[in-house]
Parts: structure tokens; sequence; C-alpha cells
């Protein structure tokens, strides 16, 4: 009995080992599935490609800080992509635990890390940041906090990058290699006019350079002829070239969003045949219409009225509503207006979605709304991205006939001067308008686009087609 006793007690000591060493292996999975997903936690946020044509950004402002809680809606930062300024935002959800690229971060590559989230209850403060961070980035993605203070130029002609032979010629005859000099140009660079405000601060003298003379190897010619005296040599000729050497130049360093302007422009004129058509319309009409609702306390521009008789014109004509779709010019069944602004970057185009169907009134709420939006850099990308026709008018510059570059993948842009006073066939004042339309040849023949002009100067000097609600009203019946 006794040793039965002792066998059962020897089972139990061991059920009971085995459980506890059952919990503790249940402890230490509990914690290695912890560690697990403190690691799968990390939340890795890259530069987003913000428009088709992005391929790198510079971080303008962070709304959020290390260590805030972000919510999924939430504005992370400000980026300045290749035609606005657009702001951030996650869907995801945790703490900003590192912000790898800084502000004033400039020419981020799309798909660089920017900056590492974790979820929430996570140690932030500890988060392991990837060794290639960063990697990806220009030489201009570091901020000028950032760089260390090893990379401070000891001599500024050899770690600011390459300079110009101006600078050079300047550092030479001054005797400045060696000498600290900051640069204010991209990336540290020296410019022109960093060396020329050097030497006026420090009210430095050229050096003399010793010159070496060498013997002459053959005695001197007595024989040379006498050249005749030169034109600039003579009376009354003209005043010989200014030495502008110790003039004062400043750098203009290019926005992205005025480069890509430029290649857009460029690439827009030597693959496009472009072709031109103007046409006059009087606007007595509009502007009796614009006064009789101006007492009604709506106040509208021509310009209202040019979006809205282009929209109408739009939907008679198809083939100048078009879009480039791959090698595929296709008529869109949107008539978007893009309208040009001009910002401090640049021109930027934002649309006015579904024109044709807006009365005159809110077309003018909406390009004032966007206009501000801007010039804020506040749009975001589907309120200037994309449209199917483009209007630019420069009338408020007193420019009285101009002609537009075609903003691809559209077909057609339509230029509008100033409006002007001048006598009709019957010697009375009136005053007229004059807009130029450029069109790609290859979807547009000229008969369509006299067409559409037609259309146009018709609703714009009967202006009540575009107040009577429907826009496919009397103007449709007269043209069908």
């Amino acid at each position: 009995m006794a040793s039965a006793i002792s066998h059962l007690g020897r089972v139990l000591s061991r059920l009971k080992t085995a459980e506890v060493a059952k919990a503790a292996k249940c402890v230490v999975q509990t914690r290695f599935f912890h560690l697990q997903n403190a690691s799968r936690g990390t939340m890795k946020l890259d530069m987003p490609s913000l428009s088709p044509t992005m391929s790198e950004g510079s971080i303008i402002k962070w709304h959020k800080k290390e260590g805030d809680a972000v919510a999924p809606g939430d504005d992370l930062c400000d980026i300045q992509t290749d035609k606005a300024v657009v702001t951030m935002d996650t869907d995801e959800e945790g703490i900003l635990a590192k912000i790898i690229m800084p502000e004033n971060s400039k020419d981020v590559k799309v798909g660089t890390l920017i900056a590492l989230m974790v979820e929430e209850g996570d140690d932030w403060q500890n988060v392991e940041v990837p060794a290639d961070a960063g990697a990806a980035a220009t030489g201009g993605g570091k901020s000028e906090a950032e760089i260390p203070a090893a990379e401070t130029p000891t001599t500024p002609s050899q770690s600011v990058g390459p300079i110009g032979p101006s600078v050079r010629k300047l550092m030479e005859e001054y005797n400045l290699f060696g000498v600290s000099v900051p640069g204010t140009g991209p990336q540290g660079r020296l410019t022109k006019g960093d060396i020329l405000n050097y030497i006026k601060t420090k009210s430095l003298t050229k050096q003399v350079l010793p010159v070496e003379l060498t013997p002459p190897t053959q005695p001197a010619v007595a024989s040379t002829p006498v050249l005749p005296p030169t034109e600039s040599s003579l009376p009354g000729s003209p005043p010989p070239v200014l030495d502008m050497e110790g003039a004062e130049f400043v750098d203009l360093e290019l926005t992205s969003m005025r480069k890509t302007i430029a290649k857009r422009l460029t690439q827009s004129k030597t693959t496009i045949p472009h072709a031109y058509m103007s046409v006059e319309c009087d606007l007595g009409a509009v502007t009796k219409m614009r006064n009789q609702l101006k007492s009604e306390n709506v106040k509208v521009s021509v310009n209202d009225f040019i979006i809205k008789a282009s929209a109408l014109a739009l939907q008679r004509v198809p083939s100048v509503n078009s879009v480039w779709q791959g090698d595929t010019a296709q008529s869109s069944s949107a008539v978007d207006v893009s309208v040009a602004v001009a910002t401090d970057q640049g021109l930027i185009t934002p649309i006015v979605k579904n024109a044709a169907y807006l009365p005159v009134d809110e077309i003018s709420s909406t390009v004032k709304e966007l206009a501000v939006k801007a010039r804020e850099g506040k749009l975001q990308l589907s309120e200037f991205q994309g449209g199917s026709f483009t209007i630019s008018n420069l009338g408020m510059f007193g420019i009285s006939e101009f002609t537009a570059v075609i903003n691809p993948p559209q077909t057609a842009i339509m230029a509008v001067g100033t409006s002007r006073l001048v006598l009709n066939n019957e010697g009375k004042p009136q005053t007229n308008l004059t807009v130029s339309l450029s069109y790609d040849s290859r979807v547009i023949d000229e008969t369509e686009a006299s067409q559409f002009l037609e259309v146009w100067r018709d609703v714009m000097e009967n202006p009540s087609f575009m107040v009577s609600g429907s826009p496919r009203s009397k103007l449709a019946a007269d043209f069908a």
C-alpha cells in the first residue's frame, strides 16, 4: 500500500512538472509572438508618386512630429511635387516613430523611405531604422541641418561641387583658394554672387599675378607691316563693350514645377504638330448680360462666359474635346475645362468639371475657389489632374492676342486676349475680343477647328443660351 502511494506521488509530481513546463513554453511563445508583432508593426512611409509625371519631390513641412499619434486621414506632411504642393495623408493608425527625411529635404526620389510608424503601445523611441534608409534620395535629399560637420568645405573648390569659370577666375584673381566662403547655391554650391559679396565685405583687392617673360628665340622682325586703323579706333566709333566682370549677378534656381513645365512645353512643341486659328466676337451682349446679373447681385466675369461658351462648343464639336490615350486620341465623354492660373511656382491648370452643365455663376465661384487653392498650394490631385480642354487668358495683362502651347495629352487650347473698342461696319463703337485656338492637326482638321470657333462666337454673342438652364437648348437645335 505504501509503495502504491509513493508511486502515485511520483506520477503526480511528473504531471505537475509537465504542466509547469507547458505553461512556461506558452509564456515564451506568447513573448516571442509579441516580439514578432512588434517587428511586424513597423510601418514604412515612402515618398509617394502624387502625379503621373512625378519622379521626385521635396518635403516642405511636417504636420506631425515624432511621438505623435496618427489616425486615418490625418495630414502628415506637405510635399512639393512637379506641379503643386500636395498634402500627404495616411490610411494607417499608430505612432509616428521616426522622421527619416526632415523638412526642406529636396529632390527625394519616389519610393524613398521618409518616415516610420509603429502601432500604439510599441516602443516608438527605439524603432529600428533600416540601414539603407534614404539611400535612394539624391544629394539634395539631406537638409542643411543634417549635413555632418565633416562635409563642411575646407576649400571652396573641393567639396562644394563644381564651380563655374567666372567663379574660378575671381578666386584666382583675389587668391581665395583655401579660404572658407559660404555658398548659397543649390546644395551649398558657390556662386559668383557669393564671391563678389565676400570680396565686397572684406574689401579685397586683386592680386597682381607674376608674368613670366621668356627671351625671344629669334630676333624681332623690323619689317612688320603697319595695319590701317580699325573702325573702333576712328573718331565717332561706337564705345567698346564694357567689362562686366565686377557686376553682381543672381543665380535663379528652377523649382521642380518650372522644370516640369519646361519639359512638357518642349515635348508639346517637338511632338505635336500645332495649327492655329483665330476669331473675333462682339462682347456687347455679354456686357449687357453681366450688368443685368449684377443688378440681381450676381457677379460674373467675361472669363466665366468664355468658359461656359467653350464647354457648349466642345459638346457640339467633340473632336476638339479629345485627349490622347497611348497612341490613340479619344473623344472625352465629360467636358472638363482646365483654366490656367499663375502661381509663384509657375502655371497650374485647375479643372472646372462638367462645365457645360454648370450655370455661369457657379462656374464663377468654382474658378475663384480653385484659383485661391492653387496660389496657396492646396489643390488636390483630382482638382488639377486631367481635363479635356484648356483656356489661357492673358487679357488682364493687356495682351491683345497670342497663341498658346497645347497641354498634352489634350489636343487643343484656347488663348484669350484683352477686349478692345473698335468701329463696326456702321461706324459705331463696339467691344471686340480675339481668341486663338491651337490644335493638334493629327486629330482636328481645319473644318472642325473653324466649326468650334463659330459655335463659340455665336454663343458669346447670344449669351442667353448660357443662362437658360439646359446646355442643349435652342443652340443645339440651331446647329443640329
